[in-house]
């Protein structure tokens, strides 16, 4: 089985209980929602408990057990760009504000990247007399490049100079 194919089984049976997504999250607890969720979807390794949970949930064999425990060939975007409107809306986001983002977290920062391994994530509806709004808080830790090589005068990482 690849884990595509348990990715499928998955939302078979999500589907076929009438489940939603709060609901297996509560049930598997102990980690963020939304990496459960990325976790189903295929995208995240589920810690040992976890897993075991998920197994019992969705009445997994042992091997699909394992395989959720699995760390996971990441990105699923089959094209680029993306034709699902609302995933093409992110890529939009990064296409229109992505060298903001970099200019701005970098004059704050200096020389480096936002982690999206050491990072943290929320997501919540925002009531709105216009339309109810999606209210996301991403949290990356700040990792600045190494300047290898260097001698005494030049700095060790790449944060913000005095």
């Amino acid at each position: 089985m690849k884990r595509e194919d348990l990715t499928e089984k998955l939302l078979d049976i999500k589907r076929e209980k009438g489940w939603t997504w709060k609901y297996i999250q509560e049930e598997i607890g102990g980690i963020s929602p939304i990496l459960i969720t990325a976790a189903c979807m295929g995208q995240m390794k589920l810690p040992k408990p976890q897993a075991a949970r998920a197994a019992a949930l969705f009445g997994l064999s042992q091997a699909e057990e394992r395989m959720l425990n699995e760390a996971p060939y990441r990105g699923s975007i089959p094209q680029l760009p993306p034709t699902d409107p609302l995933i093409y809306r992110f890529y939009e986001l990064v296409m229109v504000y992505g060298t903001t983002w970099k200019e701005l977290i970098q004059e704050d920062f200096g020389d480096g990247i936002m982690s999206a391994i050491d990072f943290n994530m929320t997501m919540e509806r925002e009531p709105n007399n216009k339309g109810d709004r999606v209210k996301m808080n991403l949290s990356g830790k700040f990792l600045p490049y190494k300047y290898y090589g260097n001698d005494d005068e030049t700095p060790e990482y790449g944060f913000k100079e005095p």
